[in-house]
């Protein structure tokens, strides 16, 4: 997907508003439940509500690619939240115990 100048991608994929941390999946989302320019504004007040309008141009050109790329990005989202999640070892369990318990006096 060919992304204009007012979007950016990171090397870890999550295409963005540049200049800001709100993802193109947060405007799209938003913008499929109805969200108006305005009330998009209104949630990232941050983006000046001509640039919110540059986006939803953006995504009504290129709705194919950007669903797309929407359902990728929810997809690893829903991924990561249903792997487990890695706990402490015995050690560093040794170490929480050892530290909660009392101080002997001398």
């Amino acid at each position: 997907m060919n992304l204009p100048d007012f979007l950016a991608e990171d090397r870890y994929g999550f295409i963005h508003v540049a200049g800001h941390r709100v993802g193109l999946r947060h405007i799209v989302e938003l913008y499929n439940d109805r969200y108006s320019a305005e009330m998009l504004h209104d949630q990232f007040p941050t983006l000046p509500l001509a640039l919110v309008h540059k986006v939803i141009a953006f995504y009504l050109e290129n709705t194919a690619e950007v669903d797309a790329y929407v359902q990728r990005s929810r997809a690893a989202l829903d991924c990561q939240a249903a792997a487990p999640r890695r706990g402490p070892d015995a050690a560093e369990l040794q170490r929480r115990m050892t530290a909660q318990q009392p101080k002997e006096s001398a």
